[in-house]
């Protein structure tokens, strides 16, 4: 007998075994499955200035000659990056000045893996003709980057501003707008110190004021158009203290004004506001959807630092209670603010967590009640007691059309009215003055009404009888 239980105990043992490793397998699987998701793709498209100013020297060699070497440099170790694809545009390459060609520009490698070579033989080819038609070559880079969700970003490389008459800031800022692009880079090689702030509304600008700067220069903005940044949201209490959480955000783009990212604010095991990642290539507008939602715009991200954003969210809890009975278990109340406007549809007994403040409370009962100036405050569960309603059951000689008002003040307001096909019914009201009005459906005479008055009390019921 008892190797009998020594061998189920055994049995018993290796079968909870089996299912312990294969959750932990399950787990394996899941995670490296979450880990190995794909990264969202970056294009960056390379806009060459080849204008007929770019065979000036520039220390070591003409600007055309070290921008060709650099640029090889650069986009042959971006080729080795996963999910980076290259493209290159150009212009003021294919028509000489004068006279002044300002549709020169051309896509010359477009948009596919592995470019580099392809990118540095056209840079090899390369050879300074024309005019500067930057705004154009903006407008047509749109066309350049194909229909999906990857991150599109433009490295503008130039040594002087536009020359047709457009306006690179109002096509950048269209681009943007659109969705089509992230915020430009615009790098200037040796460029006037007069010139710099002509393209501070095209996007970041980097002055390259020698070759090494420019190497350098090269190197930040590939390490921003390709890495994201950290951002720790703080969801301010009324004390100052970012202590709320647990609530949804939204990031939307300032130009596009699409959503870029959803997060649920989270406090992490060490009590701060847990690490969210962000594209600093845009500026954002962040919504919490707290009840009522609330925003920041304007929102600007440092690359390469740890960003910290701030935002009043002070919350407390509303909670009605219903009395006691069944007649109000799938209760809703309207909160509103105190212009009117709707905020949330609430049930009754089910806490909800409102920004502090003053609230209408409209519970949808039968008359509605109506309770005004409701105070929510930090931290703090505001409850309100439903009154118990009561029943009154109406019955008639024939069916007909009834009113039901209630009587407050004075002044009377209409409350329901009963089924015309039913001679028995019955509503659930709360306590209070009641006048019911009823015209028998084969009465086609005003007078031939009939107007009874009745009281409702908690937890009683009222027969009404129209005879």
């Amino acid at each position: 007998m008892l190797g009998s239980n020594n061998f189920l105990s055994n049995i018993a043992y290796l079968l909870t075994m089996r299912k312990i490793l294969l959750a932990l397998a399950f787990l394996i699987i899941y995670s490296a499955a979450y880990n190995q998701q794909p990264e969202r793709c970056t294009r960056i498209l390379f806009v060459l200035d080849a204008s007929r100013s770019m065979t000036g020297n520039w220390e070591s060699a003409r600007k055309i000659d070290v921008a060709r070497r650099l640029l090889s440099k650069m986009v042959d170790s971006l080729d080795k990056k996963d999910n980076v694809e290259m493209a290159l545009r150009v212009y003021g390459h294919q028509s000489y000045v004068p006279p002044q060609d300002c549709e020169d520009t051309r896509l010359e490698v477009p948009f596919a893996k592995n470019t580099a070579g392809r990118i540095q033989m056209k840079l090899k080819m390369l050879e300074p003709k024309g005019t500067t038609p930057i705004a154009y070559s903006l407008q047509q880079a749109a066309k350049d980057f194909p229909n999906d969700d990857c991150r599109n970003v433009i490295i503008l490389i130039t040594d002087g501003i536009e020359a047709c008459e457009g306006d690179p800031c109002a096509v950048s800022r269209d681009l943007q707008k659109r969705g089509i692009i992230l915020k430009p880079f615009v790098v200037g090689i040796g460029l006037d110190p007069d010139f710099k702030e002509t393209f501070n509304c095209v996007g970041k600008y980097y002055d390259a004021s020698n070759e090494d700067r420019f190497e350098d220069v090269m190197g930040v903005v590939i390490s921003q158009a390709l890495n994201n940044t950290t951002v720790q949201v703080n969801l301010l209490d009324a004390y100052g203290n970012p202590s709320e959480t647990n609530v949804g955000m939204t990031f939307y783009d300032m130009f596009s004004k699409k959503p870029r990212y959803n997060y649920f604010h989270t406090i992490n095991l060490k009590g701060v506001p847990d690490t969210i990642i962000l594209d600093p290539l845009s500026d954002y507008r962040m919504v919490v959807h707290t009840l009522p939602p609330i925003s920041k715009d304007s929102i600007s991200i440092s690359p390469g630092t740890h960003n910290i954003v701030g935002i009043d969210a002070p919350r407390g809890t509303l909670l009605l209670k219903r009395p006691k009975g069944a007649q109000y278990r799938n209760l809703q109340f309207l909160v509103e603010d105190l212009k009117g406007e709707l905020v949330h549809v609430q049930s009754v007994e089910r806490k909800e967590r409102y920004i502090t403040g003053y609230y209408n409370v409209e519970v949808l009962t039968l008359p509605r009640l109506r309770i005004d100036s409701v105070e929510i405050s930090q931290s703090h569960t505001t409850k309100i007691q439903i009154p118990e309603p009561g029943i009154a059951n109406f019955s008639a000689y024939q069916n007909g059309y009834c009113a039901v008002y209630v009587i407050q003040n004075d002044e009377v307001k209409w409350v329901a009215n009963l089924p015309e096909d039913e001679s028995f019914s019955s509503l659930v009201l709360l306590p209070g003055k009641y006048m019911a009005i009823y015209r028998p459906i084969s009465a086609h005479n005003v007078l031939e009404a009939i107007k009874k008055e009745f009281e409702i009390k908690s937890g009683a019921s009222v027969r009404v009888t129209f005879y």
